[in-house]
């Protein structure tokens, strides 16, 4: 059996490498490094895979999730209500910003921001709402956008984890993650589900005015060389991240189908086993049963594949996974309002129920699209072994 990687970036390398050896050296021949053809084609063919009519590169999600926030025009003192249970970029911008974050708890079964609280928390303050795409299933996009649609608020989908993932509307319609709010960011770091081999970034919208002024955002302000007609930064995706990303977008739907079924033979492996709640794929997002991983869609990607551990002492289990030559993540151990750059004194734990018991209990085992069945069979038979013994 080969090393067990959290991801295995070499292996996926190793398939496409021809392709993208050219790619890179071709771009290295035309010396066309900052804004060539390699970003300009990248962007058109990520707008035709998403269907959406603007995708803006940028150096990376962190840059893409607050020049969105610029491009709405959002001013200090705004507040921004997002999930209590996600990685820190998705609050850090909206704190650069001099925005209020208000953090808000999120779904048992999911993971994903529970709309409920989204509307306790509202204020006449409140002008957007960051719904994160956990581990690459959709949040409840129906609930967020009536939410929003009657509070005339804006919807900034983060989509670091979500990308290729789809939801399904009550109404039947369905459409990519990262394409349903007002405006939406991603990330292409290297893990991610289409990652390139540095940093990179892009921003989508279907508004073309907002278009156009992140357009600007992007490159110092500028639509015209020297002429600084918007307050920008510097945030551009360089063009050979853009090629290698170009080699692996046609793979894309192939490599979160190879996630989807490692998941499910996860799934298999372990969803009877006492002390272990498998991962749920929610039905309302693809129209199937619910917790069933879905062959017809792609309601989930599985950006991460993370357990609940309970009455079973979580980190023992990832010390004695880490023992056996196994990696594995707890995605995240402390909640963003615990955290000393964003405590608040608003905030009261009993509104944080659900965040404080999954923080206790989640824990990520290796996800991505190079499993094979000896490395699922010996990292589910370590922790049944560890559980039942």
């Amino acid at each position: 059996m080969k090393k067990i990687q959290m991801v295995d970036l070499k292996g996926q390398y190793e398939r496409i490498k021809d392709r993208i050896d050219a790619s890179v050296l071709d771009v290295i021949d035309s010396t066309a490094f900052i804004n060539g053809p390699e970003v300009h084609n990248f962007q058109k063919e990520l707008e035709a895979y998403l269907d959406i009519k603007h995708v803006i590169p940028c150096a990376n999600g962190t840059d893409a999730l607050q020049i969105a926030m610029m491009g709405l025009g959002l001013k200090p003192g705004d507040e921004v209500i997002t999930a209590d249970f996600t990685f820190a970029a998705t609050v850090e911008v909206i704190a650069l910003l001099q925005l209020t974050p208000v953090l808000v708890d999120v779904e048992q079964d999911s993971f994903n921001i529970d709309p409920d609280a989204i509307r306790k928390a509202i204020t006449p303050n409140t002008k957007a709402i960051v719904p994160v795409h956990l581990f690459g299933q959709a949040a409840n996009m129906d609930a967020i956008m009536a939410i929003a649609e009657e509070h005339d608020l804006y919807v900034i989908e983060d989509n670091a984890q979500g990308i290729g993932s789809s939801y399904k509307f009550a109404d039947g319609k369905t459409a990519k993650t990262g394409t349903i709010g007002h405006v939406s960011s991603t990330s292409f770091f290297p893990s991610k589900n289409l990652g390139c081999y540095g940093d990179g970034g892009a921003i989508f919208t279907n508004d073309d005015e907002l278009a156009h002024t992140i357009r600007g955002i992007v490159n110092h302000g500028m639509y015209k060389r020297y002429h600084h007609d918007v307050v920008g930064v510097n945030s551009r995706l360089d063009s050979i991240q853009a090629t290698i990303l170009r080699a692996k977008l046609p793979n894309l739907d192939i490599y979160n189908n190879a996630r989807r079924e490692a998941a499910r033979k996860y799934n298999k492996a372990l969803e009877s086993i006492t002390n272990i709640i498998t991962p749920k794929v929610k039905g309302n997002n693809c129209g199937t049963t619910e917790d069933t991983i879905c062959d017809t869609c792609n309601c989930h990607v599985f950006h991460q594949y993370t357990l609940r551990v309970i009455n079973t002492d979580r980190d023992q289990l990832a010390a004695h996974l880490n023992e056996k030559g196994i990696p594995c993540g707890v995605y995240y151990p402390i909640p963003l309002h615990s955290q000393k750059a964003y405590r608040d004194d608003r905030y009261d734990e009993e509104d944080f129920m659900v965040t404080n018991q999954l923080i206790k209990e989640v824990i990520s085992l290796p996800m991505h699209t190079e499993l094979d069945d000896d490395q699922i069979d010996f990292i589910t038979n370590t922790i049944i072994n560890f559980i039942t013994k």
